[in-house]
Order: structure tokens, then sequence, then C-alpha cells
């Protein structure tokens, strides 16, 4: 039987093993030194040269295959018409729950990605700078279910890459503060006619909600050309999360600035509990019920183990 083989007969994903996966960029050398991939590396995160080369390094491949046929059917289609519309922007979605490692697989794809001749602008959004204000949130009451779906503004997303997608030549998303804990008043993220958009959020995979108020129902992954689940089990995912508490504790909440201030100097016994405690109530209830049931919506599944390797990718069958 072939190393890449379905998960099941009428599973809609092929599976490839790690071994597997990795040959498909036996031939491309890592464009990114040791220390470059430190500086993409997320707290408490172990990704190495050997993992860039034997797992982000065929996707940013597969991905720009994607790129150029987008762009030759965009070729085909203006000869079709005798028109000439310019290629908008490739937007990939990154999704996954807290501490999965969905933002260095982002931040991963993109520096990658830059260095392929046909992508060389490649520009990062994170949904985070789409959550309402912290006084808002206040005020609707859902400042203990930040990260929510409710708790962002679905509109003003939407209509961002709705922008995007249209082939805006500059448009702006607003900029989140992870210091402060919220949205920045003064500050903004240009985005200026990108080869590719990468997207990154806990609820970028989430279907279209039906209201009595919308005119359209539209989902943000209808405007995705590729989507990517960063994936673990709950158990491993509950694990980072404390452990990147633990060592905020000695950094980030050290800062006067910082929202997390008050847990600086809580023992380990008492910021181990307060993490389980956050988790348990917070980020574990929005991965059960709303993040990891948008998994099977990708493209592509990426499937982490407890050291945080990629043992398995999941890729959609055309």
């Amino acid at each position: 039987m072939s190393q890449a083989t379905a998960v099941s007969r009428t599973s809609p994903f092929v599976s490839l093993d790690r071994e597997t996966w990795s040959r498909l960029s036996d031939e491309i050398d890592v464009p990114l030194s040791s220390t470059e991939i430190e500086r993409l590396r997320g707290l408490g995160e172990t990704l190495d040269v050997e993992e860039v080369r034997q797992v982000y390094l065929p996707l940013s491949r597969l991905l720009n295959l994607y790129v150029n046929s987008v762009g030759d059917l965009n070729q085909k289609t203006n000869d079709f018409l005798h028109e000439h519309h310019q290629r908008t922007p490739f937007v990939i979605g990154v999704a996954g729950s807290v501490a999965a490692g969905k933002s260095t697989t982002a931040r991963l794809l993109r520096a990658l990605m830059s260095r392929w001749p046909t992508t060389p602008n490649v520009q990062l959004v994170t949904t985070d700078g789409f959550l309402y204000p912290n006084a808002e949130l206040e005020a609707r009451g859902l400042m203990q279910r930040k990260g929510f779906p409710e708790s962002y503004d679905r509109r003003a997303l939407l209509r961002f890459v709705s922008e995007i997608k249209s082939g805006a030549p500059v448009v702006t998303a607003p900029k989140y503060s992870h210091l402060t804990y919220d949205i920045l008043q003064d500050d903004e993220t240009v985005v200026t006619r990108p080869d590719v958009l990468i997207v990154e959020g806990l609820n970028v995979l989430a279907p279209a909600q039906l209201r009595p108020d919308d005119k359209a129902a539209l989902a943000l992954s209808d405007f995705f050309d590729f989507s990517i689940y960063v994936d673990a089990r709950t158990s491993d995912i509950e694990q980072w999360y404390v452990d990147r508490f633990l060592k905020l504790r000695g950094s980030a909440f050290t800062d006067p600035e910082s929202y997390f201030r008050k847990y600086a100097n809580l023992s380990d016994d008492e910021a181990r509990s307060t993490a389980l405690d956050i988790w348990r109530r917070i980020n574990e209830p929005n991965l059960l019920h709303n993040v990891r049931p948008t998994r099977g919506r990708a493209k592509l599944i990426l499937s982490k183990d407890a050291d945080h390797s990629t043992r398995r990718v999941l890729l959609r069958k055309n």
C-alpha cells in the first residue's frame, strides 16, 4: 500500500506521513538561516532547520504552484473575455487553537514564500486587530469570551478581505497589542496589493452566520484561495498553553504596561493553576465548540505531536 493513503475510503483528504511529505522538497535548499528561524519561532516551540526543510518547505512549494496556477487561470480568463484584469492577491487563511503554533506557521510561510521569484511581496494580517476594543467587549459582556466568534467585528473583517480580493491598491486593518491586550488606537496595518496575503486567526475558517440583518451571508473563507489548519491533541495544546504562560510570567508579564502584570509575581504553582483556569474556562471551550469544528473546512491540515513537530499532513483532494 502506498504511504500516501486516504484517511478513509470516504474522506476528502489524502494523508501523508512526515517522511513521504518531506520528499517533496528533496532538491530545494532551505532559504532561511538558523538565526532567521529562531526569530520566527514562537515562545516554547522547537522549530528548527529540519522541521522547516521537511514540513514547511514542501508546503511553500505547493502554495507557489497554486499561486502560479491562479495566475495562469487569470490570464486565460482575460484572453477569453478579451479584457485585462489584474490578478488580485492570493489569500491564504491559517487557523488553529491558541498556543497551537498557527502564528509561527503564518510567519514562517511569509518568510519562505517571499523567497519564491513569483511571490516576492507576501504580507501578513492577524484577525486579532478585528477584535472589538476592550471597552466595547465590556459593554457587551464579552470580556470573558474574548477570542470567541462574537468578540470580533465580523463585518469589518469581511469588508477588509473583500477589498483585498477586489484589487484595492491600499487597504488598512486595525492593529492589536498583546502587551496591552487591546486594539491600538493610533496604529494600523497597511496592506498594499501583495502577491500573497496571509490571514491568521482562531476563527478564519468559521462558516457564514445567517442573521436577519445580513443582506448576504458570507464567510471569511469564501475569499480564501487556500486554507491551513494547525492541529494537535487538546491535551498537548493545554500543556503548551501552560508552559507558555509560565515563560511569559518572567518576560512579557513583567513589563509595567502589560495587561497581565498582575501575574508576574505568581509562584510556579499559582501560575500553573491560573493558566489552567484560564485555559479551561475560555480557550478550551472555544477550541472545542468553535475552532476545531472548522478543521474539516481547511484545504490542508498540519497535525502536530506533543513536541510541536508535524507528524502528518492531510491535503484535501481536488
